[in-house]
């Protein structure tokens, strides 16, 4: 049993959520998800929507019946858990917030001496950190029995709730569920966006530890050098829905004179369209200030697309350095430099036909097989 988010929640969690069940049936286990009825209260939810308009997977058996912020239906759910005996339940764990929930599901479910809680960590202190953190992931650790984790920041985390308990590294695999790319005048052409451009991406929600005003200074300072003026004009496309303040930077792009360079495409970006943003792009810079590790990574090599990320948690670790792209340090001068050997030496190519072969070892089956390793471990 999993439990997490899936349909209809849209976001790379709950898709990710989605593939991993694919690829357990496809090792012909018998897979329910426990998904949520309530995931967040709307007030603390700062995007537009959590839900998605795209028809429900048909090839997966997906039960709304958790509420996060219901102590009943949490007894009610760790019960039926507890007489259902799955050999593991499959908790997904980002926020502390979720910690009272999972954590109380996840011991009443245990309390049948078969089932084996089994968790992916995404994140064990969430990026922007509150003072209930600690205590609550305390709560739910106590409940768990192993992990998984997908960078070794998360691992370093991790230690600082328990060393005792069994837990494997396993990388982020490549979302493969976004279809393949198109060529970029078809991209252009879907967006509405001139192909005599070249185009740099920043994509995903925009939060302030992703360090978008990084990236917009880094750009004025290859404009201040007539660099985005070579040979082809560039522009920034920033696709996503903002979860902070969206007018401070309004303010920045004003303020750097940067208003005819930066595309605004401010909203979730459906799954249908991410092919397009992804093949119309040149590169994809992530300047986290603070990260575990990234889905946009993945999606980005399902794309063949050149990445810059900056030296935070394990972006690293999955993008290698002046192979499928560049790891900067946290500044915006580190990251122009980047760009303009990029663009000045016309690298594209070159990482593109690298990330071909780097890709193959982020495979959902090595996911899976972790887990049952882990799994074998823990009995």
């Amino acid at each position: 049993i999993f439990l997490g988010p899936a349909h209809p929640y849209r976001g790379g969690i709950a898709s990710f959520n989605e593939i991993l069940a694919r690829t357990f049936q496809k090792k012909n286990c018998k897979v329910k998800m426990f998904n949520f009825t309530l995931q967040y209260p709307s007030f603390l939810f700062p995007g537009k929507t959590q839900y998605t308009d795209s028809p429900a997977p048909s090839d997966l058996n997906i039960c709304r019946c958790v509420n996060s912020i219901n102590p009943f239906n949490w007894i009610k759910i760790g019960y039926k858990i507890y007489k259902e005996k799955p050999d593991v339940l499959l908790v997904r764990y980002w926020l502390s917030y979720l910690a009272p929930c999972l954590g109380t599901i996840s011991f009443l479910a245990r309390l049948n001496k078969h089932t084996k809680v089994l968790v992916l960590a995404d994140n064990i202190i969430p990026h922007e950190k509150h003072f209930f953190d600690t205590f609550l992931t305390h709560y739910f650790v106590a409940s768990t029995d192993g992990f998984i984790y997908m960078s070794e920041q998360v691992k370093l985390d991790l230690d600082q709730f328990t060393k005792t308990k069994p837990a494997l590294f396993s990388p982020h695999p490549i979302y493969d569920n976004y279809g393949t790319g198109v060529d970029k005048h078809t991209a252009c052409q879907a967006l509405g966006l001139d192909p005599q451009f070249e185009y740099l991406l920043f994509f995903g929600f925009v939060r302030d530890y992703k360090g978008l005003d990084l990236f917009l200074e880094a750009f004025a300072l290859l404009k201040a050098k007539q660099l985005t003026h070579k040979k082809k004009k560039k522009k920034i496309i920033v696709a996503g829905e903002y979860y902070n303040d969206k007018n401070k930077y309004l303010i920045q792009i004003q303020h750097l004179g940067l208003e005819e360079d930066v595309i605004l495409l401010d909203y979730f970006i459906p799954d249908t369209d991410v092919k397009f943003v992804f093949s119309a792009a040149d590169i994809v810079v992530q300047p986290y200030k603070s990260a575990t590790q990234s889905g946009v990574t993945q999606i980005a090599y399902n794309f063949n697309t050149p990445m810059l990320v900056t030296q935070v948690g394990g972006l690293a670790e999955i993008v290698p350095h002046d192979k499928v792209g560049y790891v900067t340090e946290i500044q915006p001068q580190a990251i122009a430099d980047a760009l303009e050997n990029f663009y000045t030496f016309q690298r594209k190519d070159e990482f593109t036909n690298a990330i071909k072969k780097e890709k193959q070892r982020f495979s959902w089956d090595s996911l899976a097989s972790q887990f049952e390793q882990l799994y074998e471990i823990t009995k």
